[in-house]
């Protein structure tokens, strides 16, 4: 490929259990959709998010690029807002593409910068996450809300469905703001998204306080990255992240893009996103916008927890521990209780701490089945389910909020369904010699 030639080792080893497909059939897959897998990747620093034991194993990230590679990958190093750096790989073609799926990487996870200016975001990203119970229809909806909120301050938005259970619009602007700049603007689209769809969609950052789509403005904060366009996903069905026409949303299932389908799709009508590149536009007026909810007395969102605080920055602490109320029985064995050592006026339960969302939910199924009466009581968005960062790979947590159940009828915080300890063994970073950026 591309004039080099890719070893795909253990070509045989089944990465889709449930589906059949095998790792050289992953590859195989990129290499179908080729230019616009490496379109939605080109030249930018990428995560190496690898699933070496398949989609049902745990994965774990490598920002920093194998020691042993080809002499024909690139990299370049990056600073986080940790002030750590680290030499990242940047994938220009499709030996390259090839080589990164032989690592065990399912989806592709690029920065929003190219590897020619780091500090400068040439995408604004937005994120459709929905928070349980919400159907598929309802996502669409806030979508389209989102397109023409986008068109009206001048940007062209792309729209791909997630892979997940979410929905993903692209917009490409100049590469001329910082990003935390970009990030500002993010936090004006999302409360205009919210005010013109209050209904529908919620800019809040807060669980409790959210309902319908949460428009997720920090996924253009610095170091965070989503899932490109034709990245597979590590689900049963291996959907991938389908990069769509307009006119295809209204009526779009996520689960007819496969790996399966997909290069099929590609073959019959190529990338739709061909013409993105040429529909860079402005920030300011989203900026303007931004500059209007300030004067009005809308403070900064609140940024991710593991970022230090931010200039403007409101405190970062959930609306309910804000107020005096009473501190949450921890599960046995444990040291905090379901909302960390801070007080909580809601009646709040921990189930479940679980290498996998998969484990969580389990527990969270045995959970409900202990208590027959009390789960029709809980709402959608009662059901707290969190993905947490741990030394290497995330891990998920899932609490209750018993707000709608009857005092009475409250179960007690009892031992977690699954208790995994994401610490456990873990020593920190070890030291690594430094090494020159390379571009090869």
């Amino acid at each position: 490929m591309a004039g080099r030639s890719v070893v795909v080792t253990n070509p045989g080893k089944v990465y889709f259990p449930a589906a059949g497909h095998t790792k050289l059939d992953l590859v195989q897959y990129y290499l179908s959709v080729a230019e616009g897998a490496v379109r939605g990747v080109a030249g930018r620093p990428m995560v190496l998010k690898r699933f070496v034991n398949g989609a049902d194993g745990e994965a774990f990230f490598q920002k920093r690029a194998p020691e042993s590679r080809p002499e024909w990958t690139e990299t370049i190093t990056l600073s986080f807002p940790s002030g750590r750096t680290a030499e990242e790989i940047v994938v220009r073609d499709a030996a390259q593409l090839a080589w990164v799926a032989n690592l065990g990487c399912i989806d592709l996870n690029p920065h929003p910068v190219r590897a020619t200016d780091l500090d400068h975001p040439d995408e604004l990203r937005v994120d459709l996450d929905p928070v349980p119970g919400v159907e598929w229809q309802q996502i669409l909806q806030v979508a389209l809300v989102a397109r023409q909120a986008l068109a009206d301050f001048g940007l062209t938005g792309w729209p791909k469905t997630s892979g997940s259970r979410g929905f993903h619009i692209y917009a490409r602007i100049e590469p001329r703001w910082t990003f935390t700049e970009v990030r500002r603007a993010a936090v004006a689209l999302a409360r205009e998204i919210e005010r013109r769809a209050p209904d529908l969609a919620t800019a809040k950052w807060w669980k409790e306080e959210r309902h319908g789509v949460f428009v997720d403005y920090n996924q253009n904060a610095k170091d965070r990255t989503v899932a490109s366009a034709y990245s597979v996903r590590p689900t049963a069905d291996a959907r991938v992240s389908a990069p769509l026409a307009w006119d295809e949303v209204p009526g779009c299932r996520p689960e007819t893009f496969t790996l399966t389908t997909m290069p099929e799709r590609f073959a019959a009508i190529g990338d739709p996103w061909a013409g993105m590149d040429k529909t860079a536009g402005s920030l300011e007026p989203l900026l303007a916008l931004a500059a209007e909810h300030e004067a009005a007395g809308l403070a900064d969102a609140p940024w991710p927890p593991h970022y230090g605080k931010q200039a403007g920055e409101p405190p970062r602490v959930q609306p309910s521990k804000r107020r005096a109320g009473t501190t949450p029985s921890p599960a046995p064995g444990k040291t905090s209780g379901p909302t960390g050592r801070r007080r909580t006026t809601m009646p709040l339960i921990e189930v479940a701490r679980a290498a996998s969302e998969a484990e969580a939910r389990e527990g969270l199924a045995r959970w409900r089945q202990r208590h027959p009466d009390v789960w029709p009581l809980l709402e959608p968005a009662d059901i707290l389910v969190d993905s947490m960062r741990g030394s290497s790979s995330t891990w998920t947590r899932i609490r209750l909020n018993l707000q709608h159940v009857p005092e009475d009828q409250r179960p007690p915080q009892e031992a977690l369904e699954v208790d995994y300890d994401p610490w456990a063994g873990y020593r920190g970073p070890t030291p690594r010699p430094g090494r020159r950026n390379q571009r090869r």
